[in-house]
This record gives C-alpha cells, structure tokens and sequence, in this order.
C-alpha cells in the first residue's frame, strides 16, 4: 500500500479520472456561470459584454437587499432550530429512551423523506383561511381567537415557513448528533457519575465538549443549506406575500429564467457562494479558537 501511495503515477491513475468528472460536473459549470457575471442577456437574445455592471446594479438592488435579508434571517433562526431541537432530541434518545428509541426516532425521522410538495401542500391546507379554514385556524376559533391569514403577510408566512422546515428536519440532525452521542465512551460519562455530576452538569462539563466535533459538522451542513433554501419557499408560499420571503436563490432563479438577464442571475448566484464562504470560514475559525482556548 505504501509503494502504491508513494508512486505519483498511481496515484493519477486513480484519482484522475475521478478528478476529471469532478471538474467537467462541478468546476466547469462554476467557472462558466463566473464567466457570465460579465455579460447581459440569455442564450436566445445573445450576450453583451457590460464589464462591472452587474456588479453596479447589485451594489443598488433594493430586492437584492431584502432577499439577502429574509435569507440571512431565515438561516440563523432555522440553524438555530434545527441544531437545538435536534441535539435535546438525540439526549433524549440516549439518556432517557435508550434502547427504546428505536420507534421514535423513526417516526421523527419520517418527515425527511417526505417530498417536499407534499409537506408544503399539508401546511397549506392546516394554515389556510380561504375557501375553508384550515385545522389551525378551527382550533384557534374553538379558543375564542380569530382566524388569522397565516400567509397574507411577512411575519406569520415566515413563522409557517421555519416551523415546517424545522418539522421536516429535526429528524435528520437528531439522528444526525445521536451517532455522535453515542461515540462517547461509557467510561467517561461513568467517572462523571462516580464524581457527583448527574443531570445538566453531566451534559454541560461531559457531554457537550466532547460532542464539539459533530456539533461542528451539523451546524456547517445547517447553516449552508439553509442559505441556499429554495424549494420549501417556493412550493410553499411561491416568495409571497409580494416579495417578503423570496430569498436570494428564489431571486436569483426569476432573473435568471422569468426575465432571462442570465448574467444578473449569475451575479446573484456569486454573491450566495460568497456569503456560503464567508459564513462557513467564520464557524471554522471561532470553533478552532473556542478549542485552542479550551
């Protein structure tokens, strides 16, 4: 194995065709969709070359502004969902239900693999007010309270919209942070006990330093995909009302395809990659400091 790894050509007969379908699938289309940040138009206009333009109308897109808003927003309040709920559900698993988890945690599970219209289309029909109320709106008249138009406007469509994607996704960063869990060796979490700590101080000083590493890794997966949240907003509530939940990859799919400015939509689609970078690096960091500290 050594004289195959020390051998440079071996080493590309291996790797290179892989390589290659990497960057034909992946590296090729990124650099393509760079190269038309520079340029106005779609394939059946033509192109014209504008230079910084797009970048200019960017600068001053007040749409651009609002979506990077809602999306920022979006992200950091569902990150924050999908990482707490999940790891209470995998202390849950481990330390409560244990051997007997195996039930729930399929039935929390189930909501991921469900397609994602047919979720909207359930949380649609449970928040509705027209034709007819929906179960929300019957169990909040059966309270003496109104019927409310869940998504007539901005604050209560985003309300709808994080606690289903929070429905559908517990499951997995459950399961996800539960493998995690239960890496940690038995002896440790017993000395614990022989010491005195049960309970919360047993997951605070035990538990959850040494699940750092698979926290990390949900909260990176998080926190990119919901940046790049695109298909429960627009089979749910399609970006209304207006414009108030339509994010930057929502914006950036209606330039590109409805208005067809295909370099526009690929400015926006810089921009994304770049807030991805920037948010992934910043988590990288403050997370190597928080251990070198420790």
């Amino acid at each position: 194995m050594n004289d195959i790894l020390g051998d440079r050509k071996a080493i590309a007969v291996l790797l290179g065709p892989a390589l290659l379908v990497y960057s034909v699938a992946m590296l090729l289309p990124v650099l393509w969709s760079l190269g038309y940040t520079l340029f106005s138009g779609n394939a059946i206009i033509g192109f014209t070359y504008v230079g910084a333009d797009n970048f200019v109308k960017l600068a001053n897109d007040p749409a651009v502004r609002q979506a990077l808003w809602f999306t920022v927003k979006y992200a950091a309040v569902v990150t924050v969902g999908q990482i707490l709920l999940g790891y209470l559900l995998a202390l849950l698993y481990v330390f409560v239900l244990k051997n007997g988890s195996s039930v729930i945690r399929t039935l929390v599970f189930f909501p991921v693999v469900l397609p994602t219209v047919a979720v909207a289309l359930l949380f649609q029909k449970m928040f509705q007010i027209a034709p007819q109320e929906g179960l929300v709106n019957s169990l909040l008249g059966a309270v003496g309270i109104g019927a409310v138009d869940w998504f007539g406007t901005a604050g209560t469509s985003f309300a709808v919209i994080v606690l289903m994607d929070l429905w559908r996704s517990m499951g997995f960063y459950a399961v996800l942070l539960y493998t995690g869990l239960l890496d940690i060796p038995e002896e440790l979490l017993e000395a614990g006990r022989l010491d005195g700590a049960t309970g919360l101080t047993l997951i605070w000083r035990i538990v959850l330093p040494l699940s750092l590493p698979v926290l990390l890794s949900s909260l990176i997966f998080s926190i990119n995909g919901t940046l790049k949240v695109f298909d429960t907003i627009v089979a749910l509530t399609g970006g209304g009302p207006g414009n108030a939940t339509t994010p930057l990859t929502l914006y950036m799919y209606q330039t590109s395809f409805n208005y067809g400015e295909y370099g526009y939509g690929s400015t926006i689609a810089l921009l994304l990659t770049v807030l991805c970078l920037l948010v992934t690096v910043f988590v990288f960091r403050s997370s190597r400091r928080d251990l070198t500290e420790a």
